[in-house]
């Protein structure tokens, strides 16, 4: 028995221990020694790796530096410009768009070194040929990289001895991470001594000797194949070591997170006790956006410091420096200048002071919108009116100061009286009456934001003339030509119900109207002005004034006297686009005269093109792809004119349409069986094609079909029809009542109508009479007898009408010599058939050279000059014959 048991147990233990060798040798594989557990894996964050990055190649180029190796440093250079690049976008997050100091003090040393090397030509000699090319590439580089930097440059070099703040931070980061380190490593130390009794129950270590089984009470199991193993001892020292990383992990990324707000708050504290001891004006507010946010107020002025004139003149300079710069926030900018008047206003240093103050707000305020082509924003709009007005104010009210673009920055005097500013208060002018216009036409031009926006032309309008009062007083005369021409743009649109009420005699002469001012204005330009542009815009303007106020005669002669229909084609833009407006409103005032063939002149030339729209600056029609690219609409649109200057394209096309009708009916009347007749007005031919292809004509709706229908109807004689299809309540509504005296219009519109009525009919009934009375032509067509008798004896004599006038009977006698309906068309025919056999002729005789000169590769007009050769070749003999006939009856004789 003792000895069955006695191997029972052996095998027994055998077998454990058998069992326990296998699992073992892995185990030690994952069992850590204290020297693997005291090295801790470091994970480091990006700021810090592009930070390392670009110590690294800063110290190489101080290396190269004190050797002189020039093409190395160019090299690193490099290097480190792409390293920045790669880390600018951690820079922007952590240092709020600010460049390291650390970084600036390598760019400024790399400066001032290669600025010394460069200045030493005797060290320049000496150089080999790669380090001296080298150096001025670096140069160059260096010169053109820093211009980026320059405002942080010249931080720095005011005052070069503070520490990196970097630097510092990073010794403290390398600090703390030590202490962190040691830290870690103490607790583990700790938990592990602290926890071995407890994990002695559940675990036993190799070193104790003992065969590492675990008792059934300590896990509550009472299977024998539960034994440990080393599998479950590794399993859960994993565990154990897992809780304590984990509970140490989560316990230093707060202590960590704690100590960097403390020391940030700590930063912050010291920044802005260091900010008011410098100035005392408190901290600046942060401003979230888009916009690089500077960290550090800039200093205005110090506490005990002088302000006076040159400090002031000094720090102005130095806010006007930063502008246009690549880092400038122009928000910032502006509200510095704002500070900087108020400053100037408090310690009451003068009026030239803040008028160059003002200045300088107006030209910022204009810079803020980084697009030309966008408009400003409402606000800023609102700021500029304000400022401009109030330094026009001082500037007017201070008699002994004059701002000129001619004086130099150091001829400025600004504080003995006369004084002198540099600047030119036109220019501001100029860019806010642009400014003006992108606003008008940016809002919705059927919305109240419009009327609103429009209602700051009055403020404008004051503006310049507060800009011409000053230049009057002191201005030159190429700047008095400027300012004239705006103010002449802006009145000459514009309708003065007075001017026609002085012709009517129901206002005294003594009443200054824009007739009047337009034609001082005009004339000066017209005297003075040295570019043909300014004068060109003048003579337009003043011709559109003139047409909108009915003056014709003095329209008609200023635009023939002026030549401009010759030269137009050369100009820019802006002056073809007010070109085109003025002859379109040249065309409607010869309509209201009565001058039908004048008004159709004008128009036709915009009409037949089918881009009036376009022509006049008042939209853009809707092209096929790729035939207008997206620069060239921007472009076009940015030439548009504003909605309350348009003209009204229903009213010109309709007025283009009736006086087309006026002349063309009569006309195709008069040559109705004329082969050669001859098209006067192609969009009216148009419009009578389309309706006469229509299968069913039904009753006129839009304006067009009102003109077709009336031009029909006088094509039958019927002017009473025609002259209800133009005047009615639906073509008043749309038309006739946005004239001016729109029953004036319509009177002399019923009276042309009945006159080329009346011509059209004899015109087209001549043949059926033998004679015609004239009273009785009177009574159809409401006219008085005088005015018939004349129309009809303009016919006769200008051979229109083949007749002749008996006085006594009053009537009309027809000749009869025009042809018949029937010998008309034979007439046609015969000229139709003959126009035929000449061209088959041709044909022909074409084909039949072809066939002819085939074999020698000739065409039609070789066999010509065959034929004309040969018929020289016969003159020739035949001259040569009688000749030599001559000679010998010579001879005979």
């Amino acid at each position: 028995m003792s000895r069955f048991f006695a191997t029972g147990s052996d095998s027994e233990s055998d077998s454990a221990s058998e069992e326990e060798q296998v699992p073992r040798a892995p185990a030690t594989a994952f069992t850590f020694s204290d020297d693997e557990e005291e090295t801790k894996r470091v994970v480091r964050s990006t700021k810090e790796k592009r930070y390392e990055e670009i110590a690294n190649l800063i110290k190489l180029i101080r290396n190269y530096k004190k050797i002189k190796d020039m093409s190395s440093m160019l090299t690193s250079f490099e290097d480190l410009m792409r390293a920045y690049q790669k880390a600018l976008p951690v820079i922007t997050k952590e240092e709020l768009g600010q460049t390291p100091r650390f970084y600036v003090r390598c760019l400024v040393e790399m400066e001032d070194f290669i600025n010394e090397v460069w200045e030493d030509r005797d060290g320049r000699k000496n150089m080999s040929k790669n380090n001296s090319k080298s150096l001025s590439t670096l140069r160059q580089k260096l010169r053109k990289y820093n211009k980026d930097f320059e405002e942080d440059i010249g931080k720095f070099r005011e005052n070069p001895d503070q520490d990196d703040d970097e630097e510092e931070e990073k010794a403290e980061e390398v600090l703390e991470s030590e202490e962190e380190d040691d830290s870690a490593v103490a607790f583990k130390k700790a938990g592990s001594e602290a926890s071995e009794p407890d994990v002695s129950k559940f675990k036993k270590t190799a070193t104790d000797g003992e065969d590492g089984s675990e008792s059934e009470s300590d896990w509550g199991s009472d299977s024998d194949s539960e034994s440990t193993s080393s599998d479950d001892e590794g399993q859960y020292q994993n565990i154990r070591e897992r809780f304590i990383k984990k509970a140490s992990t989560q316990e230093e990324d707060e202590d960590k997170a704690k100590r960097k707000e403390q020391r940030k708050e700590r930063k912050e504290k010291e920044r802005k006790k260091k900010r008011d001891e410098d100035d005392g004006e408190g901290e600046w507010e942060t401003v979230k956006g888009g916009v690089a946010i500077p960290s550090e107020k800039p200093k205005m002025f110090a506490k005990d410091a002088e302000i006076n004139i040159g400090a002031v003149l000094k720090k102005l300079s130095e806010i006007i420096a930063a502008r246009g710069k690549k880092r400038t926030d122009r928000r910032e900018q502006i509200e510095l200048l704002h500070e900087l008047q108020l400053i100037a206003d408090a310690h009451n240093l003068g009026p030239a002071v803040a008028v160059k103050i003002k200045f300088s707000i107006v030209s910022s305020i204009f810079d803020y919108n980084p697009k030309v082509s966008d408009a400003m924003k409402p606000e800023y709009w609102s700021k500029i009116l304000e400022r401009i007005t109030e330094m026009l104010d001082m500037l007017l009210s201070n008699l002994d100061m004059v701002i000129a673009e001619t004086i130099a920055e150091e001829m400025e005097e600004f504080e003995t009286t006369p004084y002198k500013i540099h600047g030119c208060v036109l220019t501001l002018v100029e860019r806010l009456d642009e400014e003006f216009t992108k606003l008008l036409k940016e809002c919705d031009p059927h919305s109240n934001e419009y009327v609103e926006r429009l209602k700051d032309e009055k403020q404008v309008a004051a503006i310049i003339d507060k800009v011409q009062e000053y230049l009057e007083r002191q201005g030159t005369v190429s700047e008095l030509c400027r300012v004239y021409l705006r103010k002449i743009e802006h009145l000459y649109y514009k309708f003065d119900s007075n001017v026609l009420k002085q012709k009517e005699g129901e206002l005294g002469s003594d009443v200054i109207t824009s007739v009047q001012v337009m034609e001082k204005l005009c004339k000066y330009v017209y005297a003075h002005d040295n570019t043909d542009r300014l004068r060109t815009r003048a003579i337009l303007s003043h011709i559109y004034h003139h047409a909108l106020h009915d003056n014709w005669f003095q329209a008609r002669d200023l635009i023939l006297m002026s030549h401009l229909q010759e030269t137009i084609q050369h100009s820019d833009p802006a002056t073809q686009i007010l070109y085109n407006r003025t002859i379109a409103h040249l065309g409607l005032c010869a309509f209201r005269h009565a001058n039908i063939k004048d008004a159709h002149n004008c128009l036709v030339d915009l009409m037949v093109t089918g881009k009036v729209k376009e022509l006049l600056a008042q939209g853009l029609l809707p092209q096929r792809q790729h035939e207008r690219s997206k620069e060239q609409e921007k472009i076009e649109k940015q030439r548009q004119m504003p909605f309350h200057m348009h003209i009204n394209l229903e009213l010109l096309e309709c007025v283009y349409l009736v006086s087309a009708m006026l002349i063309e009916i009569p006309y195709m009347a008069a040559h109705e069986f004329d082969a050669r007749r001859r098209m006067i007005s192609k969009t009216f031919y148009q419009q009578l094609r389309s309706s006469e292809r229509q299968s069913l004509v039904g009753p006129p709706e839009s304006m067009r079909e009102h003109v077709v229908a009336a031009a029909k109807a006088m094509r039958n004689g019927n002017w009473s029809a025609c002259n209800n299809y133009i005047i009615n309540e639906k073509m008043n509504a749309k038309v006739w009542d946005l004239f001016h005296q729109a029953d004036k219009v319509r009177a002399m519109l019923t009276r042309l109508i009945k006159e080329e009525a009346l011509r059209t009919y004899l015109f087209t009934y001549s043949h059926v009479y033998d004679s015609i009375s004239m009273p009785k032509l009177a009574d159809m067509f409401q006219l008085k007898r005088p005015i018939v008798h004349s129309i009809i004896s303009k016919m006769i004599i200008n051979e229109e009408l083949m007749a002749s006038l008996d006085d006594p009977t009053g009537t009309v006698v027809m000749h009869r010599s025009e042809p018949s309906r029937l010998q008309s068309l034979a007439l046609q025919l015969t000229d139709k058939v003959n126009n035929f056999v000449d061209s088959n002729e041709r044909i022909f005789e074409m084909k039949q050279g072809n066939f002819f000169s085939r074999g020698n590769q000739g065409n039609f007009r070789d066999r010509q000059n065959y034929n004309r050769q040969q018929d020289w070749g016969r003159q020739r003999r035949d001259r040569d014959r009688d000749r030599d006939r001559n000679r010998e009856e010579n001879r005979n004789y």
